[in-house]
């Protein structure tokens, strides 16, 4: 599937998260949602990421936006990646990676010559009607934050 563009509806979701219940995105209307997807718990790139996220956490709540971090990693494994953090969000396991389809982010990758399937990292950031509002393509872990940060501004 091709990713969604800004202004479109943004693709429902119910999946299990790490804090042992399922997440859906009906459940989260009136919210601005940061959804990040991301390739793997505990990689350096991704340990970046979501340390960015996790020490701007607090200014991204009084933003009034929740944070949700996608991979295809189990919901122990995010489990592990959380406590060795402490991060404060929740973490969605796509085991089957329909969500990651759903929002064209599983894709062919390279690395030394070798082609795989896998995630792009990207993030989205849906609005409170559900409407995708931002869409960050090829995210670079650094910094991210801010970027984050300054694109849920825009929408209060």
């Amino acid at each position: 599937m091709p990713i969604p563009q800004k202004g479109s509806k943004a693709p429902d979701f119910d999946l299990p998260g790490s804090n042992d219940r399922r997440i859906a995105l009906k459940h989260l209307k009136g919210k601005n949602v940061v959804v990040y997807f991301y390739p793997k718990d505990d990689t350096p790139g991704c340990t970046v990421e979501a340390c960015g996220l996790r020490d701007s956490f607090k200014e991204i709540e009084k933003l009034g936006a929740v944070v949700l971090g996608v991979s295809p990693d189990s919901v122990v494994s995010h489990g592990k990646f959380i406590s060795k953090f402490h991060l404060p969000f929740i973490l969605l396991a796509d085991e089957d990676k329909k969500m990651c389809k759903d929002y064209g982010v599983w894709v062919e990758k390279s690395m030394y010559g070798k082609k795989y399937m896998g995630v792009a990292r990207t993030t989205f950031i849906i609005d409170k009607n559900g409407m995708i509002a931002q869409v960050f393509e090829k995210v670079k872990p650094e910094g991210h934050n801010s970027e984050i940060i300054n694109s849920l501004k825009t929408l209060l």
